[in-house]
């Protein structure tokens, strides 16, 4: 192998990871912005303090938490060339990550047979932002999905082989920040009342 193509490849992977962590830097960021105006709001006379997180929340967090579990064994069988073990890990992982956002939706059931709405009259800022912020994590966990599709697909084609395993490196380090982000907001949003 060509010494300076070796070289290039390694710059590339790099610029990748890069890339990546530059996009979850933002991603922080903007939840943090997030979760800092939902603590600003607390001090209106319109807040909803007695607001508790619905039960499918508690089971989401089950779901996010195990699936973190699974992509990282996933990672690791791959990378031990365990083709068999790291595909039925990845369709596992994908398979709890669909399980965490039906019970998202589930959760937002719960809110509204409370008597809480996103909008209109029964409305409040507590509610409007919990979907706000809950939607906005779940849109990025349909990328997560998305993005282990394309590595169960790729991973099928057996693209990861001989160390060459950046696509599943890159979609667990995803995966691991959108479990991190999950716990964030679930304490958050269990403890800032």
């Amino acid at each position: 192998m060509d010494l300076t193509q070796g070289n290039q490849e390694l710059k590339i992977n790099r610029a990748k990871k890069n890339m990546l962590w530059f996009g979850i830097i933002s991603l922080t960021m903007s939840f943090a912005g997030l979760t800092s105006a939902y603590v600003v709001s607390k001090e209106r006379p319109d807040w909803v303090a007695s607001f508790e997180i619905p039960p499918a929340f508690y089971i989401s967090l089950v779901f996010i938490i195990v699936s973190s579990i699974t992509v990282h064994f996933a990672l690791r069988a791959i990378k031990k060339e365990k083709s068999a073990r790291g595909m039925v890990l990845l369709i596992t992982t994908f398979v709890l990550g669909l399980l965490f956002v039906i019970f998202q939706f589930v959760g937002f059931a719960e809110i509204i047979r409370e008597g809480y709405n996103f909008t209109g009259p029964t409305s409040s800022i507590t509610t409007s932002f919990i979907y706000l912020v809950v939607l906005l994590h779940v849109a990025h966990v349909f990328a997560g999905l998305i993005t282990l599709l394309i590595v169960i697909y790729n991973h099928y084609k057996q693209k990861y082989k001989n160390g060459k395993t950046l696509g599943v490196e890159l979609a667990a380090t995803f995966w691991h920040f959108i479990d991190i982000v999950w716990i964030y907001l679930f304490l958050f949003l269990y403890f800032v009342k």
